[in-house]
C-alpha cells in the first residue's frame, strides 16, 4: 500500500472492518467467517472476564471454544464502537468499546447477560489483508445472569 493520508484512512477502515466481521461472525454463528478474521496463532487475554483465561493458541482451537460457548445460546449481539486505530507498517492496534448481549431460554424463561468494556486487538497484514493476532477483553461492567455463558 502507498504511504500518505489516503493509505492511513484505508488501513484504518480495513482494520475496523475486520473487527466488525469478528462480532458479526459470532452473532451469526458463521464459524468460517470467524476463523477468517484470525492469523493462524492468536494470543487471547480474557482474564478480566474469567480469571486464568490467557493463552496463545491455534486459531482453530479458539474458534472451537467460541463455538462451544455461543452455539447453545438463543442469541448474542456484540456491538462495537469508538474505534481507535494505530497502524505501524504491517502491524496495527485497535481499541474499541464493546457491549455483548447473551440470551438463553431456560424452562421457558429468558435469561440475559450483558458485558460492557473494551477490546484491545493487535493485527498483522498478511497477503494484503488484516488478521487478528491478539485479543484482550477488558470488562468494565456486567449486568444479568453470568450463568448464561457458563460462568
Amino acid at each position: 500500500m502507498t504511504d500518505g493520508p489516503l493509505a492511513a484512512l484505508l488501513d484504518r477502515e480495513a482494520v475496523c472492518d475486520m473487527l466488525y466481521r469478528f462480532a458479526e461472525a459470532l452473532d451469526l454463528r458463521d464459524w468460517a467467517l470467524y476463523r477468517s478474521v484470525f492469523a493462524d496463532e492468536v494470543e487471547i487475554d480474557y482474564t478480566s472476564y474469567r480469571p486464568g483465561a490467557r493463552s496463545v493458541m491455534r486459531a482453530e482451537d479458539w474458534v472451537a471454544r467460541g463455538r462451544a460457548r455461543i452455539d447453545p445460546l438463543d442469541a448474542t449481539q456484540h456491538s462495537m464502537s469508538n474505534p481507535r486505530v494505530t497502524v505501524d507498517g504491517d502491524t496495527a492496534t485497535c481499541t474499541m468499546y464493546i457491549e455483548a448481549q447473551h440470551v438463553l431460554t431456560r424452562d421457558g424463561i429468558k435469561a440475559q447477560y450483558l458485558i460492557g468494556g473494551r477490546y484491545v486487538d493487535r493485527l498483522i497484514r498478511i497477503g494484503g489483508e488484516w488478521k487478528i493476532t491478539a485479543v484482550t477483553l477488558q470488562v468494565r461492567w456486567n449486568l444479568g445472569d453470568p450463568t448464561v455463558v457458563g460462568l
